[in-house]
């Protein structure tokens, strides 16, 4: 993927990538009644992107979702990451995650991320996920959808790039 000024994956950001990740035992979503994308056992990931976001959230997101070791192991610790586990991430963008809700009773939705890029940098985490070894599953950018899982404990983190580190 380019750096350029017109790139889905520029430098320029300043808010983060919303995600809130779940562990299932399996997850798919369908359009229209048509399935759309499917997962056995791995991740459901719900994004949300905001206005500013580019290329270092997209990448640290994919990163994060990668190397978290979430799956237990053989001694029933949370020690395996998504790939070592035998899973996949199932991709859905959720722009109610990036909403304001702390003024009245309407949420705001002024600082997602209009759909043209937010569409670009859904495609770009898929992308880096699969750069990064993953199968990936996506959902229908724009599309309303019905998401079906089985959470897996539940397991359930919500991520914020703003906040990630170590990568």
């Amino acid at each position: 993927m380019g750096s350029g000024p017109e790139s889905p994956l520029s430098e320029r950001e300043t808010q983060s990538v919303r995600t809130v990740l779940q562990r299932v035992r399996r997850a798919s979503v369908r359009v229209r009644g048509e399935v759309v994308g499917e997962i056995e056992s791995g991740l459901l990931a719900l994004v949300g992107i905001a206005a500013d976001d580019g290329a270092g959230q997209v990448r640290a997101t994919a990163q994060k979702i990668r190397g978290l070791r979430i799956f237990e192991d053989q001694q029933g610790r949370m020690n395996l990451d998504v790939v070592q586990a035998g899973g996949a991430v199932l991709v859905v963008s959720q722009f109610t995650l990036v909403a304001d809700v702390t003024g009245g009773r309407r949420p705001s939705f002024s600082s997602a991320a209009p759909a043209e890029r937010a569409s670009e940098l859904m495609l770009a985490l898929a992308t880096e996920l699969r750069d990064l070894g993953v199968p990936v599953a996506e959902g229908r950018f724009g599309a309303s959808m019905e998401v079906e899982l089985i959470n897996d404990g539940p397991v359930t983190f919500v991520l914020e790039t703003a906040d990630l580190t170590d990568c």
